[in-house]
């Protein structure tokens, strides 16, 4: 019994090191950048999720007409949100009015879009029109929240993390500060005074308050690799403090920012969405996925479709953000355990018997 489980030990472990030695041969010869995104392809669900949001960005964005400098872009859909198409609403089976046309049935006589694939709204607005400019909205705020609070959170980050001391003591208790104040409060404040500037104006002020937890964790890697030596070895060759923040330390932080940065922008959509939904966000004129949601929220047991539509572009965007920030994370991180394909395993269970039979 002891000799059969030292040798299964010894298999497992003839066999870990053969599938060692084939990860190591696939990475050799290759630069970071070339392994990091070797990793982050074979990563099966975010390659799904970059599909997917690309694949709706480029749906949304080109839905709608919009001006491109002095130039007017036709969009593929032919309603806008302000056009109220003459006629009678389109009937529903229970009575109501307004009702989606699309048919996904190919053996109907109603298959395709129709004239209203989304429904109408109570005035009779095609709802189409309105979810493609409340997700264009949407995106919008996730970006440029993510911009900014990435770009502010990794600079408050890393200034405290690598000079320490007092630096450090204020700027971290500043962020203290921010983080006991809860977002949807200071978002409530922001969109109440700032919502009527529109929504670019909007996610900067929101994004000024979205660093907090970014800075902390970026804080903490700089702490980390300026013991190393690398960073010992550019101090002692007379590299200023500046050369060291974005030569040396910068680049191998940014593993961690990256990731943080996608986490942040999946929560802003979510926050511009709470917010829109409670008044406090985009307001009318302008239209966003949340407003809808909360313009027709008493609409939800006779007519749900008007919330079924921006319903799933706010879940389809954030997972997908989601689902990319864990591949990023993966593909970043080298004490993530390298996924074996079928074919990479046998081989190393098929050298590994070798080395025993020898």
């Amino acid at each position: 019994m002891i000799f059969n489980r030292k040798k299964k030990e010894a298999l497992e472990a003839q066999r870990d090191s053969s599938e060692g030695a084939i990860a190591n041969k696939e990475v050799e010869g290759k630069s970071q950048r070339q392994i990091v995104l070797g990793r982050f392809i074979r990563h099966r669900g975010a390659m799904i999720s970059v599909f997917i949001l690309v694949s709706l960005i480029i749906i949304v964005y080109s839905a709608l007409d919009f001006k491109l400098g002095p130039w007017k872009v036709k969009g593929w859909w032919k309603y806008s949100i302000s056009d109220i198409p003459e006629g009678a609403f389109a009937p529903c089976p229970h009575g109501e009015i307004g009702c989606p046309t699309m048919s996904l049935n190919p053996f109907s006589k109603a298959f395709g879009l129709g004239e209203h694939p989304f429904g109408q709204d109570d005035i009779g607005r095609d709802y189409l029109a309105l979810v493609m400019r409340g997700a264009q909205r949407s995106i919008l705020v996730m970006f440029i929240i993510g911009a900014i609070g990435g770009t502010l959170g990794t600079i408050m980050g890393s200034i405290s993390g690598f000079y320490r001391g007092k630096v450090d003591a204020i700027l971290m208790r500043f962020t203290d500060f921010i983080i006991t104040i809860p977002s949807i409060i200071i978002g409530s404040v922001v969109g109440y005074h700032y919502g009527n500037l529109g929504v670019p104006f909007l996610a900067m002020y929101l994004g000024l308050f979205a660093w907090t937890g970014l800075s902390r964790l970026v804080r903490g890697e700089f702490l980390k690799l300026r013991e190393l030596e690398f960073v010992d070895a550019a101090r002692v060759a007379g590299a200023s403090n500046r050369r060291i923040i974005f030569k040396h330390i910068l680049p191998n932080a940014v593993g961690i920012i990256i990731v943080s940065v996608t986490l942040l922008m999946s929560g802003a959509i979510l926050l511009e969405t709470a917010l829109s939904y409670i008044g406090f966000g985009v307001v009318a004129p302008d239209v966003s996925l949340g407003l809808l949601i909360s313009q027709y929220q008493d609409s939800f047991t006779s007519r749900p479709w008007l919330f079924w539509y921006p319903g799933f572009f706010i879940v389809s965007i954030a997972l997908s953000v989601n689902f990319i920030g864990d591949g990023l994370r993966d593909a970043f991180d080298p004490r993530q355990r390298r996924r074996i394909s079928k074919k990479d395993r046998q081989r190393a269970s098929d050298i590994a018997k070798e080395r025993e039979s020898l």
